[in-house]
């Protein structure tokens, strides 16, 4: 049931939400991949994006997300978390 309310949120006529990308330069062999800076957490992730390094904005910092084919169809901001895990700090003077 989840995977279909997935898949209704967002008419089949506008078509997938994406990220235009800019022009990439060709990476030589040594240098770093160029990477993406994005705020568009509901962005698609299309099979052209593979192997391209997205910087995606949790709403505080950006994270750096390495996309993989099993990330295709899948949405950026599953990979960048919005929230910190919560730990209870242990006091040492008990």
């Amino acid at each position: 049931m989840r995977a279909t309310l997935a898949l209704l949120k967002r008419s089949v006529w506008k078509g997938p939400n994406i990220v235009p990308l800019p022009e990439l330069k060709p990476a030589g062999s040594g240098k770093n991949i160029q990477i993406i800076r994005t705020q568009q957490r509901a962005a698609s992730i299309l099979p052209s994006f593979v192997g391209l390094r997205f910087a995606v904005h949790n709403g505080k910092t950006y994270n750096e997300v390495y996309i993989t084919e099993e990330m295709v169809g899948r949405k950026l901001g599953e990979f960048a978390p919005t929230r910190k895990r919560f730990t209870y700090k242990m006091s040492k003077n008990k």
